[in-house]
């Protein structure tokens, strides 16, 4: 009796199959890159915008003060400050918790930026930038002096740490590269309004509500 023989795959057939997959994976990935880097920009401004608004909320259903600063281009620190009016050193802020942007996002700012910002906060040059009711440029004096925070009062407002309403931006981006990737939050201090906004180009660069 013939038995017929089978005849699998060779070492050069598999070699070759296996050169193919990993060259349609590289490409695959490097495809994907741009979605995963516009994934943590959407990830870094939805924690800070939403973190901003709970503890808006939070300085009102508790009559109580929370104080945001920036200590780093890469991280939010909120703290939780009793004292009572007039501003003073006493009772130190206590720290409630620090959020982390993503490794590549940073509160900072990119060439093509328009000036002024969005809501017409900010020139585009400072990745956090706050100004009093006067149009002062404002950075903490208590609690993180000559750095930039926002207080959130129990009336919802957001105020510096001297009891002065506040306007700003903050700005978000990747290190470099696609500027259009870029996030910006501002808020009014007497309402403590925030709102998000993404940068396009549209007939040059502008920031759009989101």
């Amino acid at each position: 009796m013939n038995f017929r023989r089978h005849r699998g795959f060779s070492l050069l057939e598999l070699l070759a199959a296996i050169g193919i997959g990993l060259t349609m994976a590289s490409v695959t990935f490097m495809m994907l890159m741009p979605l995963f880097k516009e994934n943590h920009v959407d990830q870094a401004y939805d924690l800070i915008l939403s973190t901003l608004r709970n503890y808006r909320n939070q300085a009102i259903a508790q009559s109580d003060r929370y104080v945001v600063t920036f200590p780093t281009n890469q991280s939010m620190l909120v703290q939780r400050w009793g004292y009572v009016p007039p501003p003073g050193v006493s009772p130190a802020p206590v720290t409630v918790a620090t959020y982390n942007l993503p490794q590549d996002i940073q509160f900072n700012v990119q060439a093509g930026f328009p000036n002024p910002g969005p809501d017409s906060f900010g020139s585009g040059a400072t990745a956090v930038a706050f100004q009093t009711s006067a149009g002062v440029n404002d950075t903490c004096g208590v609690v993180a002096a000559g750095n930039p925070c926002m207080v959130f009062y129990p009336d919802g407002s957001v105020q510096d740490d001297s009891g002065n309403f506040e306007f700003g931006v903050i700005y978000l981006t990747p290190p470099a590269g696609n500027v259009y990737s870029s996030r910006a939050i501002d808020l009014w201090g007497t309402t403590g309004r925030l709102r998000g906004w993404r940068l396009y180009n549209q007939s040059g660069n502008k920031w759009v509500q989101q």
